[in-house]
Order: structure tokens, then sequence, then C-alpha cells
């Protein structure tokens, strides 16, 4: 999507944002503008992410050293990019690494007491995605909430709230335009128990780095970067449905400075054996055997990170499969629609099908997915064809309830038999016929 989008024009672009994906929008420009200067494929498309993710973890060990000292900042600074979350984003060809940079960056202003500085660069955030300014309601927990003469925080809370009210006020011509576009994320269903479990494990893992005493800096603010966006967003989407865990991945920041927090004070030292308080040292002790651990068990998963199969949506994988599967002049459907977004990538593998339910094409139209014909021609145009391509959700997945969804899912279930399906990351392609049209077995 973001490939496909980059090599549109700026005017294409500008128009295509005032139908959908607005809240991208300034992603999209910047993309623009780097394959402009570079085009060179996946390497550009990725490169910003991972550019981004190196700024982040540099940002968090600035942060650590501030507020916890030299050690501490390094450990919390080597933790960021070992967290899988991080890792993963840092693949990515989205805007979430490079959110939650400029939120790590944003937050070494506020502890300076940079304050245009701070504002600008958390505008900026939020001008990349709208929910980084959960982040600015952390920060003001941990404003308000600081003690006097703490370390490493000469904070201003007058000047922070009118830093934030400039925020606000910067992002908020966005965020009421997006409002407009809220059918793009229907598709986010409530938050269930492994959504609830996975917050609820990071509460909890925060609360053990708490028992661990860390600097007062520390706590002050990284719990509140760590949880009140992520339980904010839960709580929200009990309402209207919103949570997706990339849209706070900057909370990992918090995470990092904990961590790096809890190894600064169980790292062993060299007056550990002088001392009488053996306890202390063998606590110390368990506790970098427990870190040490838990580091070796990210080990498979950072290289199963790596893989393709570790994308929820491998797009390459998906036209791989639809070209095997397709012949010359076979029918092609996307169900739902938007699926359609997965062949902006690679539109050569599809173009001996036909798709039978198109309109209007992504680029001219203006949209990411297409338009697509009234539910009458998409029926009459899904007969005429003796074998099609569905390009569908994983069953399990909700059926979207338009007209035009209906009737494909009605006609393909009436009139033709599967002959065969395939799942890939989250895609599933399966080849209809008209009875007897299948290949034996």
């Amino acid at each position: 999507m973001t490939y496909e989008m980059a090599h549109r024009s700026v005017a294409g672009i500008w128009r295509t944002l005032g139908t959908v994906d607005a809240v991208h929008g300034l992603y999209y420009l910047l993309m623009h503008a780097l394959f402009a200067l570079h085009d060179g494929g996946l390497t550009t498309l990725r490169l910003p992410s991972v550019l981004a993710t190196s700024a982040a973890a540099a940002g968090v060990g600035l942060i650590g050293h501030r507020v916890a000292g030299p050690r501490a900042g390094l450990f919390a600074g080597l933790v960021m990019p070992l967290l899988p979350a991080v890792q993963r984003y840092a693949q990515e060809g989205r805007s979430y690494a490079l959110v939650c940079a400029l939120v790590v960056w944003a937050t070494w202003l506020l502890l300076a007491g940079r304050w245009t500085g701070y504002g600008a660069v958390m505008l900026a955030a939020c001008l990349l995605h709208e929910f980084a300014v959960l982040a600015v309601v952390a920060h003001g927990v941990t404003v308000f909430a600081r003690r006097a003469g703490q370390r490493g925080f000469p904070l201003s809370r007058r000047a922070f709230t009118w830093a934030a009210g400039g925020v606000a006020a910067g992002l908020a011509p966005l965020a009421v335009f997006s409002t407009t576009q809220s059918a793009q994320v229907e598709w986010i269903g409530r938050p269930g128990v492994s959504t609830l479990a996975g917050d609820a494990a990071l509460t909890a893992a925060a609360l053990v780095c708490r028992r661990f005493r860390p600097a007062p800096g520390v706590r002050a603010l990284a719990l509140p970067l760590l949880l009140v966006p992520s339980w904010l967003l839960l709580a929200v989407s009990y309402i209207h449905p919103l949570y997706v865990d990339r849209y706070v991945l900057f909370c990992s920041a918090g995470l990092a400075l904990l961590t790096g927090a809890v190894l600064d004070r169980s790292f062993p030292d060299r007056s550990c054996p002088d001392r009488a308080v053996l306890d202390h040292c063998w606590s110390r002790a368990v506790a970098l055997v427990a870190v040490v651990a838990a580091l070796g068990a990210l080990l498979p998963v950072s290289l199963e990170l790596r893989t393709p199969q570790s994308r929820k949506n491998d797009v390459t994988a998906v036209s791989a499969a639809v070209e095997a599967a397709g012949h010359a002049g076979d029918g092609l459907l996307f169900t739902p629609a938007r699926r359609r977004v997965w062949t902006l990538w690679r539109p050569a593998d599809f173009r001996g099908l036909t798709d039978l339910s198109l309109g209007r094409a992504p680029r001219s139209s203006h949209t990411l997915s297409g338009t697509e014909l009234p539910p009458d021609r998409i029926r009459d145009r899904i007969l005429a064809a003796p074998r099609i391509v569905v390009v569908s959700d994983l069953p399990g997945q909700p059926l979207d309830t338009d007209a035009r969804e209906a009737v494909k899912r009605r006609t393909l279930r009436t009139y033709f038999v599967s002959c065969g399906s395939r799942e890939i990351t989250s895609a599933l392609i399966t080849v209809y016929a008209r009875p007897g049209g299948c290949p034996p077995t």
C-alpha cells in the first residue's frame, strides 16, 4: 500500500487523502519525496523504519542516562531494539517506527525543558499517526505527578500545558477530518481476552520491575509511558473499537527504560563479595540470570520475525499464489474489496486475470482499493466466468454486510463449487468453477 501510494503524484496522493487514509497522509508524502530521491524498491521502502528504530534506541539510551545514570541508559538503549514489537516494525514500510522515534526524542526534549522543540516534535509524531497524542497524556501524568527536585526533571507544569495545547491545536484539523473516514477502522473488533492478557502481562512486568526499585526518575517517566496510552486506548475500544497494538508501539520505550534500570541494579559489582549481605548479592544474581534467560528466549522470536512467514499480510506471497492458481482468462474476485490492495505491489502477477467486480482502478479513482460495479453487474460478470480465483480473508473473520460483498458470496455459493483453497498468511486463495469443472484430484 505504502509503495503504491508513494509512487502516485503529489496531486494524486492529495486527492486520495480526501477520500481515504488521511491519517497516513504525511507519511505517504514523505515516502513520495524519498522515492523521488532514490527509487530503491524494498530498500527505500523499509530504510526509514530501520533508521527510526536506531534513533529510538539511541534516544532511549540518552533518556535512561539522564534519569538513572550511564549504565542504566546503556542497558535501556540495548534492550529497545531487542523487543519483538520494535523488531517487527523496524522492517515494515509503515509509519509506526517513525512515530516511536519521534515520541522518544520528544520525551528527551521534555526532560530537557525545551518546550518549543517538544511541541514541534510531538506534533510531527501526531500528524504521522493521531494516536501518538496518547504519549502527551502519559507525559502529562509524569509532569503533574513529579516531586520537586526529582533527578532529571526540571519540568514546568505551565510550560507543558502550553506545549500540549499547541500539539492539540495543531492536530485538531486532521483529527476532525479523519472522523469522516472512520469506516476505515470498522475492521477493528473489541479487545479480546488475548489482548487484555497481553496488556495485563505488561502491567505485571512493570510492577515486577518496580519492586527492584529503579531510580525514581525512571518510575515517574517509564511507567506512565508504558501503561497509560495502551490502557486508555483499550478503555476507549469498548465504546468504539480502535485498539491495535502497533498504534501504541512507542510504549515499548517505557518497557526498555524499566528493563534497563532493573539490569543496572541487578548487574553484579565488585563490592558484593566484600559485603555481608550475600542474600542481596544472590537476588542480584537471580535477576541477572532471569534477564539473560529472557533475552535467550527472544532469539527464536527474533529469527522468526526475519522470515516471510512472520508477515501478517505477505503481499508478495499472495501475488505468487494467485499467479500460480490462475490461468489466463480466469476471473478474479476480491472479497472483501479492500483486499485488492494486496495486488498493488506486484500488479503484473494479475494481468492475465479479469477483475470481475472492479469499476475503476485504485489510482484512477483516487482510492486504495478502487471502486466496484453495482451488485447486479457484479453478479452478471461472475456468472459469465467459468472459473474464478477468489482472494478472501481467512475463515472466522467478520463478513462485510455491503450489498456487493453479499452478492459475491451468494453467487459463488449458488452456482459454483470450490476446487481447493490455500492459506497464505492472512489470505485465503480459493479456485471456484462450475459443477464438474474442477480438474480431477
